[in-house]
């Protein structure tokens, strides 16, 4: 079963950058779909980016694309999210997660079910 932890969450004003990092461990990673989520105060979870194991397949919410990108080092185990042009409405936790069967043939939001436990991204204003 795989395991993961974020890293690289903390204060940062509007308009500028953060990178998130997430380390797994256990389960062969260069197999499985991985992806960001947020949750917002208040709010439910949100899907924010994926990436498969097929590679160059990578996939955004619309309210972050063009200022995410999602990236993976099957090597290294880890996935990352490099988030540009923060605004505050990107406040939130974000959690990054794994779909644990290995090679799906579809990416899709309802098959992550590893979780991380979260990093905190704040974005003043």
């Amino acid at each position: 079963q795989v395991q993961l932890v974020e890293s690289g969450g903390g204060l940062v004003q509007a308009g500028g950058s953060l990178s998130l990092s997430c380390a797994a461990s256990g389960g062969t990673f260069r197999d499985y779909s991985m992806g960001w989520f947020r949750q917002a105060p208040g709010k439910e979870r949100e899907f924010v980016a994926a990436i498969s194991w097929i590679p160059g397949s990578t996939y955004y919410a619309n309210s972050v694309k063009g200022r995410f990108s999602i990236s993976r080092d099957n090597a290294k185990k880890a996935t990352y999210l490099q988030m540009n042009s923060l605004q505050p409405e990107d406040t939130a936790v974000y959690y990054c997660a794994a779909d644990p069967e290995i090679r799906r043939s579809v990416v899709a939001a309802r098959y992550f079910g590893v979780w991380g436990q979260g990093t905190l991204v704040t974005v003043s204003s």
